[in-house]
């Protein structure tokens, strides 16, 4: 009884540490008085280890063990926000918000933290589950490895928090780890980080999650998720969440109109470079749930938020040559290789050219002063030469004409910048990346690396897609680094993408402008590979989202005789190839209805609805219009929506009247 009161002591003792240290950035002890009671802890919880408690502070360490992933599905998904470098763009924003809500409202800023996303789930106070953004509708569990950074509460303080729910934030490197851990990699003569956002999100898919409790990351949290919230203001649920034991920004800040934005823009783009760690730009989010749900989302980002983007850092090197890669498409990407050079946190050494108009535009040449920027991109571009600085005998930069690994004579379609190797069926790096596309995660997520496609394409087992259905063990086991254990998991992940829906499988075949959400719209319309081969330009640019180039793209690979008997070899090799829930579909009672959505519901989310109106054939719009079918009513319309619905005499619906039209409810 006596060891069990000592250990409860000492875990709280040392959460509160923690929640002093990490999150009020004020230590009541030192390091040292820290350690010694760390190390009282342990030693009694291994005296006693019926009290063992997962969330004990001295589980922090993390586990030497290596773990693969899991994938799960986000209780709410995950969405980007919509990005802006132009404070015109901003003002068009507080003026859209100002139009649809028709009442006051305030805004709150905070800092954009230049990190990796995390999404985690509290169950009774506890954490329960980290998980990465993923797709935003899937993610990784990282809960392991999100358990070792210690601003992120296991177990939370005293307070209203929900019985359940998720709070969002941003893993970041902090400077002082970042060079501390670059210090130690050129040590071992391991290859520096570029920048702690790269070393952040690589850092949190270590599956060694011991080494991850090494690494000294942290977690900014800034957003609450829950059925039930203590607070309408997204700015005091926040501030409830410090006091819970979150990590919460103190830079935030409630603000009443767009003015006051600008100005907090103004201080931080001057005062960002004196923070401890990262941030790229701003955060805009209308402070008010309820108006919040009013606002809604787009398809891919929420109306009600946005975040402006600090312009980006410029610096001034020497180009001193030109490599050209060739992607799977075919597609010629000229890289210029720099002198290396700082640049936002990072060395830049690369930078993409993009095409030959560019060149030719910004009449760039080898030798030359070059000008780079890294404007909310990944990789960064050239944007200007220092003409001053040229020499003369400097001669104009010719564009290649052949491939530079087959030799095949490039071509440029009209209307096009890039120039294309054609030679689909026999360039190497062609036939290799159409190969990596097929088994990547998002397609056929088939577990081999790019070093194992280079393998076997070059023993000659792979030379197409379909090749990877006839491989063997004893063809495995006979190369290179493939040890039994290694080409069995291979096998049976080839054969597992068996089961991979046709949505996906369509847009692993890699068709030209043939993405993630055109395969599930063509999937969704057509509902077998037979029946997308035989449909005509005319049925295919009559499906939303289906434009003439997308739809000739399309007619064009099916043209493709290689591509034809790829497919069958697919089908026979029992690949989905059409759509399996061939059962009854949803009769199409709202085709050709085009609905406003307006107000709050109380039986479904207003994304909820959008998806019954698709579901059953109907068109969601924005604006009410003439050609307007009804308007979905829930409460809270706005006056002007009302004003516009009854001067052109447009029906409007209840929820429930909607809902027994499409039979949800009787």
């Amino acid at each position: 009884e006596e060891a069990k009161n000592r250990i409860e002591k000492l875990r709280q003792e040392l959460n509160t540490h923690n929640y002093n240290y990490y999150v009020l950035n004020n230590p009541a002890i030192s390091d040292y008085d820290y350690d010694q009671k760390l190390k009282e802890l342990e030693k009694l919880e291994k005296e006693f280890p019926e009290f063992f408690d997962a969330n004990s502070p001295t589980q922090r360490v993390g586990s030497d063990i290596n773990t693969e992933f899991v994938q799960v599905t986000h209780e709410y998904p995950m969405l980007s926000l919509g990005n802006t470098y132009n404070r015109q763009e901003l003002t068009d924003f507080d003026a859209r918000i100002r139009k649809i809500l028709e009442e006051d409202f305030e805004y709150v800023a905070e800092l954009k933290f230049d990190g990796t996303a995390i999404a985690l789930r509290y169950e009774k106070g506890k954490l329960k589950m980290a998980i990465t953004r993923g797709d935003g509708t899937k993610g990784d569990d990282v809960t392991y490895n999100a358990r070792t950074i210690k601003s992120i509460p296991l177990k939370l303080r005293d307070g209203n928090y929900p019985e359940k729910f998720e709070i969002r934030g941003e893993v970041i490197l902090p400077h002082a780890s970042f060079e501390r851990l670059n210090r130690e990699r050129e040590e071992i003569g391991e290859q520096p980080f570029a920048n702690p956002r790269n070393a952040a999100s690589g850092t949190l898919k270590m599956q060694n999650s011991a080494e991850v409790a090494k690494r000294g990351l942290d977690c900014f949290l800034y957003y609450l998720l829950a059925q039930k919230l203590p607070s309408d203001s997204h700015f005091e649920n926040m501030q409830l969440a410090k006091k819970w034991g979150f990590k919460i920004s103190e830079h935030a800040r409630k603000l009443k109109n767009i003015t006051e934005v600008f100005e907090y823009i103004d201080y931080w783009d001057k005062e960002r470079k004196k923070l401890p760690y990262d941030i790229d730009g701003i955060v805009i989010k209308v402070d008010s749930l309820r108006q919040q749900e009013l606002l809604g989302f787009t398809s891919k980002t929420p109306r009600w938020a946005i975040s402006y983007k600090f312009k980006a850092e410029r610096v001034r090197t020497q180009l001193l040559s030109v490599d050209f890669q060739v992607g799977r498409t075919g597609a010629i990407t000229p890289v210029a290789n720099l002198e290396p050079v700082q640049l936002a946190g990072t060395t830049v050494k690369r930078a993409s050219l993009h095409n030959s108009d560019i060149i030719k535009q910004l009449d760039v040449r080898i030798g030359d002063y070059v000008y780079v920027e890294k404007g909310g991109e990944i990789i960064p571009k050239i944007v200007g030469v220092d003409k001053d600085a040229r020499s003369p005998e400097l001669p104009e930069f010719r564009f290649i004409d052949k491939c530079p690994e087959c030799g095949t004579e490039l071509v440029r379609k009209a209307g096009e910048a890039q120039h294309y190797c054609p030679n689909a069926t026999s360039c190497p790096p062609q036939i290799k990346g159409k190969i990596e596309h097929f088994i990547s995660r998002k397609a056929m997520n088939i577990n081999a690396a790019e070093a194992t496609v280079d393998l076997l394409y070059k023993a000659g087992l792979v030379k197409n897609i379909a090749d990877l259905y006839d491989l063997k063990f004893e063809q495995l086991t006979g190369l290179e680094r493939f040890a039994e254990k290694s080409a069995k998991n291979l096998i049976d992940s080839i054969e597992q993408s068996k089961t991979v829906p046709f949505s996906r499988v369509l847009y692993a075949l890699g068709i030209r402008y043939v993405g993630e959400t055109v395969a599930k719209t063509l999937a969704k319309n057509f509902k077998s590979i037979d029946a997308l081969r035989e449909a005509t330009l005319e049925q295919l640019t009559e499906v939303d989202e289906i434009g003439e180039k997308i739809a000739q793209s399309i007619i064009d690979f099916f043209k493709r005789e290689d591509n034809f008997q790829i497919i069958q070899r697919l089908k026979i090799a029992g690949v989905q190839l059409q759509q399996n829930n061939q059962g009854k579909q949803s009769e199409q009672i709202l085709k050709g209805k085009s609905i406003v959505i307006s107000g709050v519901f109380k039986r479904y989310s207003r994304d909820e609805l959008k998806n019954l109106i698709e579901e059953f054939g109907g068109k969601n719009v924005s604006s009410i219009s003439k050609k307007t079918s009804f308007l979905l009513a829930g409460d809270k319309i706005g006056p002007s929506k009302l004003e516009k619905v009854k001067k052109l005499n447009i029906p409007m619906v209840s929820e429930e009247e909607f809902l027994r039209m499409i039979g949800k409810i009787r």
